[in-house]
């Protein structure tokens, strides 16, 4: 598969303090095979469609003092040269870029928000086999509290075009699109969320990654019985029906049935 343009997410993978129990939770939720991971890479494990095409992965937490979460990546054609801009923006490189194998270079940052996100400059691994389909990556958005510095932040890093969505009466919200593409929904490739008074003082600065599904309702009733919970929905959107949940280990992340809509999508 070619590489992902630079600043368009490319890659997602969980941090889970038991490997085997998000197995068997994702492969019942989403119908997800898997490959074991090398002891070398950390027993980093690839996540698969039934199709076969690759669309995640899932990795033990190395240290227990660290959170467990879905990350997103965005690709880079120079991690080095990101991680630069990342500091000249105000954000914080977790990570230095490193080296993984043949597979290419990761590293890790913080915006000026707090929220954290992961680069990925393609090796041989070029990242999602398949997006938008059930069962694989459709969908991202940063959570923040400080939209204004959070947009020129990202503006700057990625070069993203960002536009305020209108018709969302009591929500601040923007997309982001690359550059050299024409703001918009149709380009689009990541939101931003303004937390307001409604949300938990102690709740920090994240990204929430969407997975594509056939029956949200089924989804998320499946989250459920699988003794994850779920914390908003199932809800209709002008961009497909959708629940945000928790998994058994306490990973936020949403999922989306984008074939069932309900509205007109903002402009």
């Amino acid at each position: 598969m070619a590489r992902y343009a630079d600043g368009v997410p490319c890659w997602a993978d969980a941090m889970l303090p038991d490997l085997e129990a998000g197995k068997r939770f994702y492969g019942e939720l989403f119908g997800w095979t898997f490959q074991d991971g090398e002891k070398d890479y950390g027993y980093y494990t690839q996540v698969f469609r039934r199709d076969g095409k690759n669309v995640a992965a899932l990795a033990p937490k190395p240290d227990g003092r660290m959170p467990t979460v879905w990350n997103i990546y965005f690709a880079s054609s120079d991690a080095a040269a990101t991680a630069a801009k990342v500091r000249d923006a105000g954000g914080q490189v977790i990570m230095d870029p490193m080296a993984v194998g043949p597979y290419g270079t990761m590293m890790m940052a913080a915006d000026p928000g707090g929220a954290v996100f992961g680069v990925w400059q393609a090796g041989t691994h070029t990242g999602f086999g398949v997006t938008g389909a059930p069962g694989s990556y459709s969908w991202t958005e940063v959570y923040t509290r400080d939209a204004k510095a959070v947009d020129a932040f990202y503006e700057s890093v990625f070069g993203f075009n960002g536009k305020q969505l209108e018709g969302t009466p009591g929500m601040d919200y923007k997309i982001y699109s690359p550059p050299g593409s024409p703001p918009g929904p149709r380009s689009a490739v990541a939101g931003r969320f303004e937390m307001g008074e409604g949300f938990p003082e102690e709740l920090p600065a994240h990204f929430l990654v969407y997975f594509g599904v056939e029956d949200a309702d089924r989804a998320a009733e499946t989250v459920s019985r699988l003794e994850g919970r779920v914390t908003m929905g199932p809800v209709d959107s002008p961009f497909g029906r959708l629940a945000t949940v928790v998994d058994n280990q306490g990973a936020n992340f949403a999922v989306i049935d984008t074939s069932t809509t309900r509205g007109e999508k903002p402009a």
